[in-house]
């Protein structure tokens, strides 16, 4: 199975239990009258979205080089990455709002009404079906270094934790009785908090990556310690790095003696290539400027 039939599979998984979340979180949500269960199935509703913007988008990045994209097409799975990251920002924002709106009737002496016990019953099973779909999602993610598949699990993820906010604020207002039903709508309020912080880290990665941004410091440390383990090769310098959707780009100069035949350099420019392909893969893109080692 190639890299994008998996993301394919993963995905298309999570989108039929995301459509089966959504009818049933709304359903609970409108029949048990609660804020909290509504903005939940908001958020799957997010959930779902996204997984089509994923289905669109990776077969794009999955496209080969070509006159146009001489890096190839895997940008676009970080803008995909991107979208993703400013729907869930949308949602959260939404949930904040919405939850807002409500405790300010609270306060001011309007009633809330309880919600039903099929709401919490809904946010149990999104708990359970959610949390299970991050653990799979972003196992899958990793083993094919997919960003797409990664900033999918945390939308998982944090549907997960939306729907545990949502049950805690559900049951104490079922369990407390009548004078705590303001609890419904802010774990709405602290779950659109937790989702505003989220999407904005999720997005901060993936601006980084679009704008060029460079690997990690130890990233970049492991890259120098590779090209300096490779005899008569010294002094790597002027190292670039970026990523490239799941690839990631390397420039750098090195410096060898200036008596050096040119086979011979050749030969050490390519045992470095492959000692850095050997641990970053076999499509990373590295370019290796060789020159003569400065004299006294």
């Amino acid at each position: 199975m190639t890299r994008e039939q998996e993301i394919y599979r993963v995905t298309l998984r999570g989108s039929v239990c995301n459509a089966l979340l959504v009818a049933f979180k709304a359903t609970a949500g409108i029949i048990g009258n609660s804020a909290a269960m509504t903005a939940d199935a908001a958020h799957s509703l997010s959930d779902f979205l996204t997984d089509i913007i994923v289905l669109v988008f990776v077969r794009i990045s999955a496209k080969p080089q070509d006159k146009d994209h001489d890096y190839g097409h895997g940008k676009y799975e970080t803008i995909a990455s991107f979208i993703i990251a400013l729907g869930l920002l949308a949602v959260a924002i939404g949930i904040l709002v919405s939850g807002a709106k409500k405790l300010s009737l609270w306060l001011h002496g309007g009633n809330i009404e309880s919600p039903g016990q099929i709401a919490l019953w809904a946010a149990l099973a999104s708990i359970v079906i959610k949390e299970s779909l991050y653990h799979y999602t972003i196992r899958r993610g990793k083993a094919i270094d997919s960003q797409a598949l990664i900033t999918n699990a945390w939308h998982h993820r944090s549907d997960a934790i939306s729907s545990i906010g949502a049950a805690l604020g559900i049951g104490g207002a079922l369990l407390l009785g009548e004078r705590w039903t303001v609890l419904d709508p802010v774990a709405s309020i602290i779950i659109g908090a937790m989702l505003v912080k989220t999407s904005i880290d999720l997005a901060r990665g993936s601006m980084a990556d679009l704008t060029e941004g460079s690997l990690p410091e130890e990233t970049e440390q492991e890259i120098l310690s590779i090209i300096r383990s490779v005899p008569d090769v010294r002094d790597p310098h002027n190292l670039r790095t970026r990523r490239i959707g799941n690839r990631i780009a390397i420039e750098v100069h090195v410096r060898m003696n200036g008596t050096t035949p040119l086979q011979e350099a050749h030969d050490r420019a390519s045992l470095i290539e492959n000692k850095l392909r050997e641990r970053f893969g076999n499509r990373s893109h590295i370019s290796i400027h060789m020159e003569p080692t400065k004299t006294a």
